[in-house]
Protein backbone atom coordinates (compact mmCIF):
# COMPACT_ATOMS: atom_id res chain seq x y z
CA UNK A 1 0.00 0.00 0.00
CA UNK A 2 1.30 3.45 -0.93
CA UNK A 3 1.65 5.56 2.23
CA UNK A 4 2.75 8.80 0.55
CA UNK A 5 1.17 11.48 -1.62
CA UNK A 6 4.01 12.42 -3.96
CA UNK A 7 3.62 15.56 -6.07
CA UNK A 8 5.78 16.15 -9.14
CA UNK A 9 5.88 19.73 -10.43
CA UNK A 10 6.31 20.71 -14.06
CA UNK A 11 5.91 23.62 -16.48
CA UNK A 12 5.20 21.38 -19.49
CA UNK A 13 1.81 19.73 -20.16
CA UNK A 14 3.62 17.02 -22.16
CA UNK A 15 5.04 15.69 -18.90
CA UNK A 16 1.66 14.82 -17.38
CA UNK A 17 1.44 11.20 -18.56
CA UNK A 18 5.11 10.57 -17.84
CA UNK A 19 4.64 11.79 -14.28
CA UNK A 20 1.65 9.50 -13.86
CA UNK A 21 3.70 6.58 -15.19
CA UNK A 22 6.10 7.20 -12.28
CA UNK A 23 3.16 6.93 -9.83
CA UNK A 24 3.42 10.60 -8.91
CA UNK A 25 0.68 13.24 -8.82
CA UNK A 26 1.25 15.74 -11.66
CA UNK A 27 1.24 19.45 -10.81
CA UNK A 28 1.19 22.08 -13.55
CA UNK A 29 2.73 25.49 -12.86
CA UNK A 30 3.24 28.53 -15.03
CA UNK A 31 1.14 29.90 -17.87
CA UNK A 32 0.63 26.73 -19.95
CA UNK A 33 -2.73 24.96 -20.01
CA UNK A 34 -2.86 21.58 -18.32
CA UNK A 35 -5.59 18.95 -18.29
CA UNK A 36 -8.23 18.90 -15.59
CA UNK A 37 -6.51 15.82 -14.15
CA UNK A 38 -3.46 17.86 -13.21
CA UNK A 39 -3.32 19.87 -10.01
CA UNK A 40 -2.25 23.50 -10.27
CA UNK A 41 -1.76 26.63 -8.18
CA UNK A 42 -4.53 28.70 -9.82
CA UNK A 43 -7.74 27.36 -8.25
CA UNK A 44 -9.24 28.46 -4.97
CA UNK A 45 -7.21 30.76 -2.77
CA UNK A 46 -3.88 31.22 -4.51
CA UNK A 47 -0.84 33.38 -5.25
CA UNK A 48 -0.15 31.93 -8.71
CA UNK A 49 0.78 35.39 -10.05
CA UNK A 50 3.86 35.25 -7.82
CA UNK A 51 5.17 32.08 -9.50
CA UNK A 52 7.99 33.85 -11.41
CA UNK A 53 9.32 34.97 -8.01
CA UNK A 54 8.26 32.15 -5.67
CA UNK A 55 8.74 29.17 -7.97
CA UNK A 56 7.30 25.96 -6.49
CA UNK A 57 6.14 27.80 -3.38
CA UNK A 58 3.02 29.08 -5.14
CA UNK A 59 1.90 25.45 -5.19
CA UNK A 60 2.85 24.97 -1.55
CA UNK A 61 0.72 28.00 -0.74
CA UNK A 62 -2.16 26.47 -2.71
CA UNK A 63 -1.86 23.22 -0.73
CA UNK A 64 -1.77 25.15 2.53
CA UNK A 65 -4.95 27.04 1.75
CA UNK A 66 -6.95 24.51 -0.29
CA UNK A 67 -5.70 20.95 -0.10
CA UNK A 68 -4.03 20.13 3.20
CA UNK A 69 -7.03 18.35 4.68
CA UNK A 70 -7.40 16.25 1.50
CA UNK A 71 -4.02 14.57 1.97
CA UNK A 72 -4.86 11.34 3.77
CA UNK A 73 -1.49 9.60 3.60
CA UNK A 74 1.04 9.48 6.42
CA UNK A 75 3.73 11.08 4.26
CA UNK A 76 3.84 13.77 1.59
CA UNK A 77 6.61 14.45 -0.90
CA UNK A 78 7.62 16.94 -3.59
CA UNK A 79 9.90 16.56 -6.60
CA UNK A 80 10.33 18.23 -9.99
CA UNK A 81 10.12 17.09 -13.60
CA UNK A 82 13.92 17.14 -13.81
CA UNK A 83 14.95 16.29 -10.24
CA UNK A 84 13.97 13.14 -8.32
CA UNK A 85 14.80 11.47 -5.02
CA UNK A 86 16.57 8.15 -5.61
CA UNK A 87 17.49 5.32 -3.29
CA UNK A 88 21.22 5.36 -4.05
CA UNK A 89 23.72 7.31 -6.11
CA UNK A 90 23.82 6.60 -9.82
CA UNK A 91 24.53 8.34 -13.09
CA UNK A 92 21.68 9.79 -15.17
CA UNK A 93 23.41 9.13 -18.50
CA UNK A 94 21.40 6.79 -20.74
CA UNK A 95 18.83 6.21 -18.01
CA UNK A 96 15.57 5.07 -19.59
CA UNK A 97 12.19 6.05 -18.21
CA UNK A 98 11.72 2.44 -17.14
CA UNK A 99 15.04 2.51 -15.28
CA UNK A 100 14.13 5.83 -13.68
CA UNK A 101 10.86 4.34 -12.50
CA UNK A 102 12.79 1.59 -10.72
CA UNK A 103 15.26 3.78 -8.82
CA UNK A 104 13.17 6.75 -7.68
CA UNK A 105 11.60 6.93 -4.24
CA UNK A 106 7.87 6.25 -4.44
CA UNK A 107 7.04 4.87 -1.02
CA UNK A 108 8.27 5.10 2.56
CA UNK A 109 9.26 1.71 3.92
CA UNK A 110 10.12 0.58 7.44
CA UNK A 111 13.77 1.57 7.06
CA UNK A 112 12.67 5.21 7.41
CA UNK A 113 10.52 4.66 10.49
CA UNK A 114 12.93 6.54 12.77
CA UNK A 115 12.85 9.67 10.60
CA UNK A 116 10.36 12.50 10.21
CA UNK A 117 11.81 14.15 7.11
CA UNK A 118 13.78 13.19 4.00
CA UNK A 119 15.92 15.85 2.31
CA UNK A 120 18.35 15.81 -0.59
CA UNK A 121 22.00 15.20 0.20
CA UNK A 122 23.76 18.40 1.18
CA UNK A 123 25.22 20.71 -1.43
CA UNK A 124 28.65 22.09 -0.50
CA UNK A 125 29.12 25.79 -1.36
CA UNK A 126 32.67 26.37 -0.11
CA UNK A 127 34.28 25.01 -3.27
CA UNK A 128 31.41 25.22 -5.75
CA UNK A 129 32.75 26.49 -9.09
CA UNK A 130 35.16 28.56 -7.06
CA UNK A 131 37.03 29.86 -10.10
CA UNK A 132 33.75 31.21 -11.50
CA UNK A 133 32.79 32.85 -8.22
CA UNK A 134 36.25 34.41 -7.94
CA UNK A 135 36.09 35.69 -11.52
CA UNK A 136 32.67 37.33 -11.08
CA UNK A 137 33.32 38.66 -7.58
CA UNK A 138 37.03 39.53 -7.77
CA UNK A 139 36.61 42.74 -5.75
CA UNK A 140 35.01 40.84 -2.87
CA UNK A 141 38.01 38.52 -2.62
CA UNK A 142 40.48 41.35 -3.16
CA UNK A 143 39.06 43.19 -0.15
CA UNK A 144 39.04 40.02 1.93
CA UNK A 145 41.86 37.72 0.68
CA UNK A 146 41.38 35.30 3.57
CA UNK A 147 38.35 33.97 1.66
CA UNK A 148 40.79 32.40 -0.76
CA UNK A 149 42.32 30.22 1.93
CA UNK A 150 39.55 29.56 4.44
CA UNK A 151 36.72 27.26 3.35
CA UNK A 152 34.95 27.98 6.64
CA UNK A 153 34.66 31.65 5.69
CA UNK A 154 33.10 30.67 2.36
CA UNK A 155 29.90 29.87 4.23
CA UNK A 156 26.23 29.90 3.25
CA UNK A 157 25.95 33.59 4.06
CA UNK A 158 28.78 34.54 1.70
CA UNK A 159 27.42 32.26 -1.02
CA UNK A 160 23.97 33.81 -0.75
CA UNK A 161 25.32 37.35 -0.82
CA UNK A 162 27.44 36.64 -3.91
CA UNK A 163 24.52 35.27 -5.90
CA UNK A 164 21.50 37.06 -4.42
CA UNK A 165 22.65 40.47 -3.30
CA UNK A 166 24.71 41.89 -0.47
CA UNK A 167 22.77 42.56 2.75
CA UNK A 168 19.60 40.91 1.37
CA UNK A 169 20.04 37.88 3.62
CA UNK A 170 20.46 40.11 6.66
CA UNK A 171 17.36 42.13 5.77
CA UNK A 172 15.31 38.95 5.34
CA UNK A 173 16.63 37.21 8.46
CA UNK A 174 15.72 40.20 10.63
CA UNK A 175 12.08 39.68 9.62
CA UNK A 176 11.91 36.19 11.09
CA UNK A 177 10.14 35.49 14.36
CA UNK A 178 12.34 35.51 17.46
CA UNK A 179 12.34 31.72 17.69
CA UNK A 180 14.08 31.33 14.33
CA UNK A 181 15.97 34.58 13.77
CA UNK A 182 19.14 33.76 15.69
CA UNK A 183 19.07 30.09 14.75
CA UNK A 184 18.84 30.79 11.03
CA UNK A 185 21.51 33.49 11.26
CA UNK A 186 23.89 31.06 12.98
CA UNK A 187 23.06 28.37 10.44
CA UNK A 188 23.94 30.62 7.51
CA UNK A 189 27.12 31.89 9.20
CA UNK A 190 28.46 28.55 10.42
CA UNK A 191 27.43 26.06 7.74
CA UNK A 192 29.00 25.50 4.33
CA UNK A 193 26.34 23.17 2.90
CA UNK A 194 22.56 22.93 2.65
CA UNK A 195 19.89 20.54 1.36
CA UNK A 196 19.09 21.82 -2.15
CA UNK A 197 16.28 22.27 -4.67
CA UNK A 198 13.37 22.99 -2.29
CA UNK A 199 12.61 19.27 -2.40
CA UNK A 200 11.49 17.36 0.66
CA UNK A 201 9.48 14.44 1.96
CA UNK A 202 7.94 14.67 5.40
CA UNK A 203 5.24 13.27 7.62
CA UNK A 204 2.04 14.99 6.57
CA UNK A 205 1.29 16.26 10.07
CA UNK A 206 4.47 18.36 9.89
CA UNK A 207 3.54 20.23 6.71
CA UNK A 208 1.10 22.68 8.30
CA UNK A 209 3.68 23.76 10.88
CA UNK A 210 6.23 24.45 8.15
CA UNK A 211 3.78 26.50 6.07
CA UNK A 212 2.76 28.56 9.08
CA UNK A 213 6.37 29.68 9.47
CA UNK A 214 7.58 30.05 5.90
CA UNK A 215 4.71 32.00 4.31
CA UNK A 216 4.29 34.77 6.91
CA UNK A 217 8.06 35.30 6.64
CA UNK A 218 8.07 35.47 2.83
CA UNK A 219 5.16 37.91 2.90
CA UNK A 220 7.16 40.19 5.20
CA UNK A 221 10.10 39.91 2.81
CA UNK A 222 7.89 41.15 -0.03
CA UNK A 223 7.58 44.48 1.74
CA UNK A 224 11.37 44.83 1.57
CA UNK A 225 12.23 43.38 -1.85
CA UNK A 226 8.93 43.74 -3.72
CA UNK A 227 8.71 42.43 -7.29
CA UNK A 228 9.35 45.36 -9.63
CA UNK A 229 13.12 45.73 -9.37
CA UNK A 230 14.19 42.09 -9.24
CA UNK A 231 15.99 41.94 -12.57
CA UNK A 232 18.57 39.13 -12.54
CA UNK A 233 17.57 35.50 -11.93
CA UNK A 234 19.35 35.52 -8.60
CA UNK A 235 17.18 38.42 -7.44
CA UNK A 236 13.94 37.56 -9.23
CA UNK A 237 13.78 34.20 -7.46
CA UNK A 238 15.03 35.54 -4.13
CA UNK A 239 11.93 34.28 -2.30
CA UNK A 240 12.53 30.75 -3.52
CA UNK A 241 16.23 30.93 -2.66
CA UNK A 242 15.47 32.20 0.84
CA UNK A 243 12.97 29.39 1.34
CA UNK A 244 15.52 26.85 0.08
CA UNK A 245 18.04 27.82 2.76
CA UNK A 246 15.41 28.14 5.47
CA UNK A 247 13.95 24.72 4.63
CA UNK A 248 17.32 23.10 5.27
CA UNK A 249 17.71 24.92 8.59
CA UNK A 250 14.15 24.46 9.88
CA UNK A 251 13.69 20.76 9.22
CA UNK A 252 17.11 19.89 10.64
CA UNK A 253 16.45 22.00 13.73
CA UNK A 254 13.09 20.48 14.54
CA UNK A 255 13.02 16.92 13.24
CA UNK A 256 14.95 13.74 12.59
CA UNK A 257 16.24 14.00 9.01
CA UNK A 258 17.34 11.34 6.53
CA UNK A 259 19.27 12.43 3.44
CA UNK A 260 18.93 10.79 0.03
CA UNK A 261 20.54 11.54 -3.33
CA UNK A 262 18.71 13.63 -5.91
CA UNK A 263 19.20 12.73 -9.54
CA UNK A 264 18.98 15.35 -12.30
CA UNK A 265 17.14 13.83 -15.25
CA UNK A 266 14.55 15.77 -17.24
CA UNK A 267 11.35 14.12 -18.40
CA UNK A 268 11.76 16.17 -21.58
CA UNK A 269 14.53 13.73 -22.53
CA UNK A 270 11.88 11.06 -23.06
CA UNK A 271 9.80 11.65 -26.18
CA UNK A 272 7.42 8.78 -25.58
CA UNK A 273 6.35 6.61 -22.69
Amino acid sequence: MNNISFFCLTLDPLHEEKIKSLSYIPVGLGKNNFSKNTLNDKDGKNISYKNPFYGEYTFHYWIWKNYLDKINTDWVGFCQYRKFFIKENLQSNNLTLKNLNQVIVKNIDNSYSNYDVILGKKFLVSNYKFSKIFKNHFRKFLLNPSLLFSEKKRNLQLHFELFHGKKNLELATNLLDQENKEGFKNFMCNETSFNPHNMFICKTKILKDYYEVIFPWLEKCEKVFGFDNLESYGLKRIYGFLAERFLSYWFQKNYSVKELPIIVKSLSDYRNL
